[in-house]
């Protein structure tokens, strides 16, 4: 099993929290990624210690996953099952809670910014959203399995971040003429007082038919559901660290009219209610988003704001 923690200085894995016999890291990329990647990360688990355990996933950005795990591992998205998951897959954006259903082993990833999607893929945002692919689909095949192979044969967790930077520096090398916009929209969708199309398009300086096209073709959805989705994430999060299940919904975000209105987005976006989504037993999910917060600020990548 890896060695839970981070090469990122003064991060101690005692604080994570994690479930015995299961281990999380988070490592930051090399300075030329960070615009392109908002993490790399790797999640772990014996295979003996784990007897078909369920997790969940929130709503996210698009990633790159590699599974080197000898017992399939399956997921359900947004109705649809991934049985197994593809050792080398894509993950596009999504705007769905996922339920993971695992043996063991090690996943090993590297998530996307819009940016990211622009240099790495031709293909649309739009085009991937809400589904899993093998990661052939979108990147050619000898690239896909010399990065399979180079990661089956790394030292437990550390050389990782030397393995993931050498295969996506060379890839995203060449700047999008988008990429300036494509910032600007993601410092909005953070910008908590940002609530509506309107806002984006103001606080940005763009025509709404520009916006839309933008976000559909780099983040993979319209600025509304985006924005929607943000806010979810912020209110649950907030909810979920605290305790909230027991205590109300006191800590949602401000944009939410009131409290039907925040169960209308959960079931939308989490398909449950909060209540219900905060009831469920997610120890492995919880510990992720400490370590990750503790690594860049952030629980999840999806509210990451834009190096």
């Amino acid at each position: 099993m890896i060695e839970s923690g981070s090469l990122t200085p003064g991060i101690d894995p005692a604080r994570f929290g994690l479930p015995e016999h299961t281990a999380v890291r988070y490592e930051r990329p090399a300075p030329a990624l960070e615009r392109m990647i908002a993490d790399y990360h790797m999640f772990d688990s014996e295979e003996f210690a784990v007897n078909r355990a369920i997790e969940w996933m929130l709503p996210n950005a698009p990633s790159v996953r590699v599974i080197l795990a000898e017992r399939p591992i399956r997921l359900r998205l947004a109705g649809r099952y991934y049985d197994p998951l593809p050792t080398a897959c894509f993950f596009g954006p999504t705007s769905q809670a996922m339920e993971i259903e695992v043996s063991g082993g090690l996943t090993i990833g590297a998530t996307l910014t819009p940016i990211g999607m622009a240099r790495l893929l031709q293909t649309s945002a739009a085009e991937l959203r809400d589904n899993i692919f093998p990661l052939e689909h979108v990147m050619p095949r000898d690239a896909v399995a010399g990065l399979v192979e180079s990661l089956r044969d790394h030292d437990r967790g550390r050389r990782v971040k030397a393995i993931l930077d050498a295969f996506f520096l060379p890839r995203m090398e060449r700047p999008h003429r988008d990429e300036p916009d494509l910032a600007r929209i993601m410092a909005a969708l953070q910008d908590d007082s940002v609530t509506s199309l309107t806002d984006i398009a103001r606080q940005i300086g763009i025509p709404g038919h520009r916006l839309l096209r933008l976000c559909q073709r780099h983040f993979g959805f319209p600025p509304k559901t985006l924005l929607m989705r943000a806010r979810l994430l912020r209110s649950i999060l907030a909810l979920k660290l605290s305790g909230g299940s027991q205590t109300g919904y006191s800590a949602i975000d401000p944009a939410y009219f009131d409290d039907s209105h925040f169960v209308r987005d959960a079931r939308r976006f989490l398909g449950m209610t909060p209540r219900q989504f905060l009831q469920l037993e997610t120890p492995y999910l919880n510990a992720s988003m400490r370590a990750r917060a503790m690594v860049f600020g952030v629980n999840v990548a999806a509210l990451q704001p834009a190096a």
